[in-house]
């Protein structure tokens, strides 16, 4: 066995297939699938599941992950004791449903690049079913999701809570609508929408708010960043997370607002997520640390008895617990 074997799988298991795991490791793509393949018949077990649309680590392969990281952190950190600087520094992979994006995640990377110096990020936008497989097959290494009252995350995964707020009505602050201090259910079914795609947390909230029975007229994307572009176009209102509005540069240059909705109490939680395992590496137990504080500095912005109307949130947000904040450390 050698090294170089366990690079090119990890490699592989980033990436999502041989091609590109092999533009990344600068070897031609034949050489690195006969490098893996004798790994797999010297290891006894199938470490890929080799399709048409990409290869994924396998089962088995899984089974053996944490091992072979844990492998590939000691080599680097006796090749960087040895003052080598070509040790291997992987991109710390993230994935992100983009409602954090503004209000935790770019601070975060702000402090872990301050704490680490040089170092890649990747910073994926995806939907909440993709980041908990990535993360579960190990092309990720965190990720944030938002979920629903009884929503579920995979039993292989560790979920840690930073903040919960309520789904709002963002609409351009010239909108006639926001002359109510509260939307209902019918304001917002007249006007037209800006809703996030399938397999989004709050294209499921939308429906569930409106009975099935949606907007004239709507639109769809993928992101919150996107839909508050269009709301500011004038393309109709949004419905997000209060925590993905609040402190967003386009509210505090008064050309976006929100409302909270009548009669709705439904709680949306920003979900903190990573593999399951007994080590964490370095560089993602910094990131997560730096989470739980920028989602403990926000919840202490945001306060209503201090913000604004328009950045008040609709109800009070919660941090992550201090035995959950110890346990992610």
């Amino acid at each position: 066995m050698r090294i170089e074997q366990l690079e090119y799988l990890a490699a592989v298991t980033e990436h999502g297939s041989l091609r590109r795991a092999s533009e990344a490791m600068h070897i031609s793509q034949p050489a690195l699938s006969e490098a893996v393949t004798k790994l797999e018949k010297e290891l006894g077990t199938t470490l890929l599941d080799r399709r048409r649309t990409g290869s994924r680590i396998s089962r088995q392969g899984l089974d053996l992950l944490q091992s072979m990281t844990e492998v590939l952190e000691a080599v680097d950190r006796l090749r960087q004791a040895a003052g080598q600087q070509s040790a291997r520094r992987r991109d710390l992979r993230i994935g992100t449903v983009n409602t954090a994006s503004t209000s935790l995640l770019a601070p975060a990377l702000r402090d872990l690049h301050a704490r680490h110096g040089s170092g890649g990020v990747e910073v994926v936008n995806a939907r909440q079913a993709d980041i908990q497989q990535g993360l579960v097959e190990g092309s990720l290494d965190l990720g944030l999701v938002n979920v629903l009252p009884g929503d579920e995350v995979s039993p292989s995964l560790v979920a840690d809570r930073l903040i919960e707020g309520t789904p709002v009505a963002c609409l351009r602050a010239d909108h006639p609508l926001a002359a109510q201090e509260r939307l209902s259910v019918d304001d917002l079914r007249s006007e037209p929408h800006v809703l996030m795609r399938p397999g989004y947390v709050m294209h499921r909230y939308a429906h569930k708010l409106f009975g099935g029975t949606m907007p004239g007229t709507t639109y769809a994307n993928d992101g919150a960043e996107m839909g508050k572009a269009m709301v500011a176009a004038g393309l109709g209102i949004s419905i997000l997370p209060d925590f993905s509005i609040a402190a967003d540069p386009l509210v505090r240059a008064g050309v976006l607002t929100t409302r909270p909705i009548a009669t709705d109490q439904t709680t949306v939680t920003l979900l903190m997520l990573r593999r399951r395992a007994d080590r964490v590496p370095e560089p993602v137990r910094d990131l997560q640390t730096a989470l739980v504080r920028q989602a403990r500095a926000y919840v202490a912005a945001a306060e209503p008895e201090t913000a604004t109307p328009d950045l008040a949130l609709a109800s009070t947000v919660t941090p992550i617990s201090s035995a959950r904040a110890r346990s992610a450390q």
